[in-house]
């Protein structure tokens, strides 16, 4: 359960630099985006290894790779200018 804590933490740690590295126009503080990763990749390595019964370290890593994506994925914003005007105004 240890390896797969911390393979699932830089697991996290590497697709939320990623993530920093293509979408940091659009991503808030690096330190807020890589520490969501990690959080959000020990949860859902939690959650998979909770829910599978110690399944497949594999599977694990699947499962905190998509929470990892899902958490950081909630910290986008908009890519252009919202609009002051209604469509029907």
């Amino acid at each position: 359960m240890l390896l797969e804590t911390l393979s699932s933490a830089i697991l996290g740690l590497v697709l939320a630099w990623a993530a920093t590295r293509r979408l940091s126009h659009r991503l808030p503080a690096r330190a807020l985006v890589l520490s969501t990763g990690v959080a959000g990749a020990v949860f859902g390595a939690l959650i998979t290894h909770s829910a599978l019964d110690a399944g497949s370290p594999l599977t694990v890593l699947f499962g905190a790779a998509i929470v990892s994506v899902a958490s950081v994925s909630l910290l986008l914003r908009p890519a252009g200018r919202l609009r002051g005007r209604s469509a029907t105004a």
